[in-house]
């Protein structure tokens, strides 16, 4: 039992455990500083275990022969390089990861070996070799980006120095506006441009103030505004690119354009004035445009008017000649006939024209009575409803209606008494010649 190394003493701590001696032994728990060399010996262990060595042989002999002789005793110098290895392997292995980084979409990586431009990267995951040889800096290509002149962030936030420009016509006016553009070369954003934003803010500055210089004050408030604006889009454009600042300019907009505050006042009135002037030649350009036609219409149409006239007139006279002519020739052949029937033709005319009574005087007496009024009313009657029905007849007939008409036989006396006559019968002609 002795040879085993255990004891039968029942009041031994070790009883029944090996017979090693312990470098706690004798001592509670919680009492002194834990074993050093002990938790020394079982992190080499483990070293040696993660990267497979093993322990060399110790030829030297334990001459006390218990406990752990000089055979067990670790490689302390063993250890340490394999603890530096490992911290070191640990240590390369961060210093590489620092050279990894991620670039996102829309942007561009920029490395930089020692300060200078070696080349760029896409969007993703990109590595590089760790500081101090390379550094990376990413920047965002499809970003509109946007700087103001004249005013920062508000309209109401001027910035006098910038917006107060001089035209052509000796004038100062007030322009506040706002510049978009975005990248088109990312390196030469970064190594042209000391001051990338400023740069961009006084190239438009410089531009628009050139191109207002140029134009007159009226031109550049009104009218020319967009013009303005895109010339001055083109003149940036043409500057930035002779820079080589990677710039492309998108776009120019003017916010406001406006004289000084303190001229305000008499400008605004100055352009009411000039609203007042322009809107009473409208007024009175529409005026001249709705008189004018008409005027030139009523001229028109008396023109037409006088030109029926004349060839009416023309037309008649004409008309008359060659049915006189045709009379004359047939008087020629036979006077007595002709003047006969022109006679009758001409009694007929005179006295479809006219009202007529018939009285008989000579069977009568002295005294006569007779209700013309009612006589003439009842006779046109008649003569209206005779003339009807012979249009109705002619028309059925095919023929022309008559326009002549009489009185009834009952209505007829054997006097003739002309109640009105034409003036401008040959009659009326002859009683005027022989007064």
């Amino acid at each position: 039992m002795k040879r085993l190394g255990l004891k039968l003493s029942l009041n031994d701590p070790r009883w029944g455990k090996d017979n090693k001696p312990q470098a706690n032994e004798g001592k509670k728990p919680g009492e002194g500083p834990p074993d050093m060399e002990q938790l020394w010996r079982d992190f080499n262990q483990k070293l040696n275990n993660l990267f497979g060595q093993k322990r060399p042989p110790n030829n030297n002999n334990d001459n006390n022969g218990g406990g752990d002789g000089g055979g067990n005793r670790p490689d302390l110098a063993g250890g340490i390089r394999a603890t530096a290895g490992a911290i070191g392997a640990v240590v390369a292995l961060i210093w590489l990861a620092s050279g990894s980084f991620i670039v996102q979409e829309g942007q561009t990586g920029v490395v930089y070996t020692f300060g200078k431009v070696s080349h760029t990267t896409g969007s993703g995951f990109n590595w590089r070799w760790p500081y101090p040889f390379q550094s990376d800096e990413t920047v965002k290509v499809s970003q509109m980006r946007m700087v103001e002149i004249g005013y920062r962030g508000n309209i109401k936030n001027k910035q006098a120095r910038e917006s107060l420009m001089l035209t052509d016509d000796e004038n100062i006016i007030d322009i506040q506006f706002a510049v978009q553009f975005k990248l088109k070369d990312p390196v030469a954003w970064l190594m042209n441009n000391r001051d990338e934003e400023d740069t961009v803010r006084q190239v438009a500055e410089t531009s628009i103030r050139e191109i207002v210089g140029k134009n007159k004050m009226d031109f550049v408030l009104y009218e020319g505004r967009d013009k303005v604006a895109f010339e001055t889009q083109q003149l940036m454009q043409q500057i930035l690119d002779r820079y080589a600042s990677g710039v492309l300019v998108s776009s120019v907009t003017l916010q406001a354009v406006q004289p000084p505050e303190q001229v305000q006042i008499a400008f605004d009135d100055a352009v009411k004035a000039g609203q007042d002037r322009e809107r009473q030649k409208n007024e009175g350009q529409a005026y001249a445009n709705q008189v004018i036609p008409t005027a030139r219409g009523a001229a028109s149409r008396l023109l037409q008017e006088a030109e029926g006239y004349r060839s009416m007139v023309v037309e008649n006279a004409t008309g008359n000649a060659s049915r006189f002519k045709q009379v004359l020739v047939e008087y020629q052949k036979a006077p007595g006939v002709t003047r006969d029937r022109m006679y009758l033709d001409t009694m007929q005319q005179i006295f479809s024209s006219a009202s007529k009574v018939m009285v008989d005087a000579k069977n009568g007496s002295n005294l006569l009575y007779l209700p013309l009024d009612k006589l003439i009313a009842q006779a046109a009657a008649t003569d209206a409803q005779a003339t009807a029905a012979r249009a109705a007849a002619a028309q059925a007939a095919g023929g022309s209606p008559a326009t002549s008409a009489t009185l009834p036989s009952d209505l007829i006396p054997s006097v003739e008494v002309n109640r009105l006559r034409d003036p401008r019968t040959r009659e009326s002609l002859r009683d005027r010649e022989s007064r």
